[in-house]
């Protein structure tokens, strides 16, 4: 079996890529970015560090990369796959639709099926990219694509830390991943047969699963990033053992657990015990990831249906007071860092007032129940000193 990779970034390179060369199975990058993809073919292959497993790094051999904007040669590329794996962060998409349309419909005259997984932290990512395809696909590929091609999801709980400057000035390829090997991927929309990917994992209850891992994973993950902000700090490991983050980073585990276990009836103890696996991912002092990272962009994940807000409104919904995630809410609401355009955007809309926000970015009524406890806790922390004005 023959594999695409849409994306070229850490994941695409230190988790898809990696399982599909452990697996000896043929790939090949598609890449939005001239740079990487010259920089890819003309080196040929990328190191993978194991954080806390150095006997387990890797040198990928063998790496190929057609560009995106070749359109005429990713189709081409896509037509000739049995699966495609996209790692391009769900923001991006939508951006996938025409190509994987043309390559549909040009497979859909060759015959045999095609699978696409997307490999992102969002939000129904396989929906996005089915509706986009529904809407663009011609009629004479249109059975093609109902009864051959199966668009599903994966669970990426891997992890991929930026590199040291001076080493990516040695290797600007490598990829300093998480010592994490499981791949679950939902079983129920796949047509035929995945390639034998090691790691890869069939899961034939997937209702729930990527909301679980993203209002557990990502929540924490922004818990600590936004405190850890708050209280100076610049690795998210050491945020992470800080007693007062934790005291409030275990409330957040508390609200979204009980949610998840009342909306995907999860037994609360299975729950609870999923979110260690998140702590102690958090606190690993081998993942030397930074707080700047994982806090960028605070205006996507101050969104609506994002990591914290989303949160709150899920526990909201099954009756559940979200105080911690409020509190994570109020910080992030706080968050400032003038090389982050994302940051700098949300701090104008601050000095409009907490209720712009509320309002502009995080879509909740500033006089609604959510939005009135958002300001109490900011209020708190400036009662405890972690937010000065």
């Amino acid at each position: 079996m023959k594999c695409v990779i849409l994306g070229a970034g850490k994941i695409a390179r230190g988790f898809i890529g990696h399982l599909l060369y452990l697996s000896e199975i043929p790939f090949i990058f598609i890449e939005k970015s001239d740079a990487l993809t010259e920089l890819l073919n003309r080196r040929g292959q990328y190191t993978v560090n194991i954080l806390g497993n150095s006997g387990k790094n890797c040198v990928v051999k063998g790496a190929k990369a057609v560009c995106l904007q070749d359109e005429e040669q990713a189709v081409k590329t896509i037509t000739e796959a049995d699966a495609v794996f996209t790692a391009v962060g769900g923001k991006n998409l939508e951006a996938l639709v025409p190509c994987l349309t043309k390559a549909i419909e040009e497979k859909a005259k060759k015959g045999g099926s095609l699978n696409i997984v997307t490999c992102e932290n969002w939000k129904l990512p396989a929906d996005i990219l089915r509706n986009g395809i529904e809407k663009r696909i011609s009629e004479d590929a249109r059975e093609y694509l109902e009864k051959q091609v199966g668009i599903t999801e994966a669970v990426i709980m891997r992890s991929a830390i930026e590199s040291d400057p001076e080493l990516l000035k040695k290797d600007p390829l490598i990829v300093n991943v998480q010592d994490f090997w499981e791949l679950p991927v939902d079983a129920s929309r796949i047509v035929g047969e995945l390639p034998a990917v090691r790691g890869l994992k069939l899961v034939s209850e997937f209702s729930g699963f990527l909301e679980r891992k993203f209002y557990t994973y990502n929540a924490a993950n922004g818990t600590v990033s936004y405190l850890g902000a708050l209280l100076g700090y610049e690795k998210l490991a050491d945020a992470a053992h800080d007693e007062r983050i934790v005291k409030i980073l275990d409330g957040v585990y508390q609200e979204t657990a009980r949610a998840l276990s009342a909306k995907h009836h999860f037994p609360l103890e299975e729950q609870l015990a999923f979110t260690l696996t998140s702590k102690r991912k958090l606190q690993d002092y081998t993942i030397v990831d930074f707080i700047e990272r994982n806090a960028r962009d605070p205006l996507r994940k101050l969104g609506r249906d994002d990591r914290l807000v989303g949160s709150a409104r899920l526990a909201q919904e099954y009756g559940i007071c979200p105080e911690h995630l409020c509190i994570a809410i109020a910080a992030a609401v706080y968050y400032v860092n003038p090389e982050d355009e994302s940051a700098v955007e949300l701090e104008s809309i601050r000095k409009e007032g907490v209720d712009a926000v509320l309002e502009k970015v995080c879509r909740l009524d500033p006089s609604g129940e959510l939005g009135m406890l958002v300001k109490e806790k900011i209020r708190l922390l400036k009662e405890w000193g972690w937010i000065h004005e």
